[in-house]
C-alpha cells in the first residue's frame, strides 16, 4: 500500500506542476513581469514550499539533536538535490528530446542564469562559513543571507525582457477557449495546482519517512538523501516541463531561482534557531552542491548556453559520489 501512495502521490505532483507551470506563465504575462521573475520567483518560491516546511517544523517545533539533525540535513539537502539531481534531469531531458528541441543544449538567458548562480554561491559559501564563526557573529550573518534575498528579488522582477504574447505560452488550462482570461481565474489555477503540489508532496514525504523507519535509516542521512528528493519533485517537474517546451530559462529558473531561496532565507532560520554544527556528511554535501554550481556557472559563462550532456554526467556523477559514501559507510 506504501508503493501505491507514492505512486498516486507522484501523479498528483505531476499533474498539479502541468497546472502550476501553465498558471504561474500566464501570471507573469498578466502581471508584465520580467521572464526571468516568473521561473526565479514565482516558480520557485511556489515549489520551495515543501521542502522549506520540512527544516522548518523540525526546528521549531521538534526537540533534541534528532530534531536540529534533520532540520540542517534538509536545509543542506534541498540545494544540494536541486544541484545534482536537478541538473541531470533537466540535461537528461534534453538529450532524450534532442531532435524535438534541435539539439542537447540548453540555452536560458545567460546573465539570468549567471545572476542566479552568483547569488548562490555567494550566499551558500556565507550561510557553510557560518558554522566556522563565532556564535556573536552568527546573527550578522542572518540578517547579510535575508537582505542578500530581498536584493535578489528586487533585480529578479525588475531586470531583463518582459514576458510577451510570443513566448509560446498555451492557454489557460481552466479556460481553454479564453484569449484573454481573467486575472481571478489565473491565480485560481495556480492556487489549486500549488494545493495539488503540496498535497502530493505531503504524502510523498510521509511514504517516504516510512519507508526510511521502516529500514533503519539515520535521521541526518534521512533529511540529506531521502526527503529532499520527496519534496523537489514540484521543481523537477516543471523544469522537465519547461525544458520539454523548449522553455529553458523557465526550467533552469526554477532550479536556480529556488537554489537562491534555500541558500538564503532557510539557512538564516537554521543558523538562528539551532547550533548548526555541520556533520561530515552534511558539508559534503554543501561542498558537492557548490562543485556543481560553479561548474555550470563557469561553463555557461564561457560558452552562453549549457550542454545536456555536460549538465547529465555532472549531476549525475555528483549525486552518484554521495550515495556511494553512504552505502559504504563514509559518513
Amino acid at each position: 500500500m506504501v508503493y501505491l501512495y507514492l505512486v498516486a502521490a507522484l501523479a498528483v505532483i505531476l499533474l498539479g506542476a502541468r497546472f502550476f507551470t501553465n498558471g504561474v506563465e500566464w501570471l507573469g504575462l498578466r502581471l508584465g513581469l520580467a521572464r526571468g521573475a516568473v521561473g526565479s520567483v514565482l516558480a520557485a518560491i511556489g515549489t520551495a514550499l515543501p521542502e522549506t516546511m520540512i527544516p522548518v517544523v523540525a526546528i521549531l517545533t521538534g526537540h533534541g539533536q534528532a530534531a536540529d539533525e534533520v532540520g540542517i540535513g534538509a536545509i543542506l539537502g534541498a540545494p544540494f538535490m536541486l544541484a545534482t539531481v536537478g541538473f541531470c534531469l533537466t540535461g537528461t531531458t534534453a538529450v532524450v528530446l534532442r531532435r524535438r528541441r534541435g539539439s542537447a543544449r540548453v540555452r536560458p538567458h545567460p546573465d539570468l542564469l549567471r545572476r542566479d548562480l552568483g547569488f548562490f554561491l555567494a550566499a551558500y559559501t556565507l550561510a557553510i562559513a557560518a558554522a566556522f564563526l563565532p556564535t556573536a557573529v552568527r546573527p550578522a550573518v542572518v540578517v547579510i543571507l535575508i537582505l542578500t534575498y530581498v536584493v535578489f528579488l528586487v533585480r529578479a522582477v525588475t531586470q531583463g525582457e518582459r514576458c510577451g504574447t510570443g513566448d509560446g505560452t498555451g492557454p489557460l488550462l481552466v479556460a481553454p477557449r479564453a484569449a484573454d482570461p481573467h486575472l481571478v481565474l489565473i491565480l485560481g489555477q495556480v492556487c489549486f495546482a500549488f494545493l495539488l503540489i503540496l498535497g502530493g508532496a505531503k504524502v510523498f514525504v510521509q511514504g517516504i519517512g516510512f519507508l526510511a523507519h521502516h529500514f533503519g535509516m539515520a535521521p541526518l542521512l534521512f533529511a540529506l538523501l531521502v526527503a529532499p528528493i520527496a519534496t523537489e519533485m514540484p521543481e523537477l517537474f516543471n523544469s522537465l516541463i519547461w525544458t520539454k517546451e523548449k522553455k529553458d530559462t523557465l526550467a533552469m529558473g526554477n532550479i536556480t531561482g529556488a537554489m537562491v531561496f534555500q541558500s538564503t532565507l532557510v539557512p538564516a532560520i537554521g543558523i538562528y534557531f539551532t547550533d548548526w554544527r555541520l556533520t561530515t556528511a552534511a558539508l559534503t554535501s554543501a561542498v558537492l552542491a557548490l562543485t556543481a554550481s560553479w561548474l555550470v556557472f563557469l561553463y555557461a559563462r564561457r560558452a552562453g548556453h549549457l550542454d545536456g550532456w555536460f549538465l547529465a554526467a555532472l549531476g549525475g556523477s555528483l549525486y552518484l559520489f554521495f550515495i556511494v559514501m553512504v552505502v559504504r559507510g563514509g559518513f
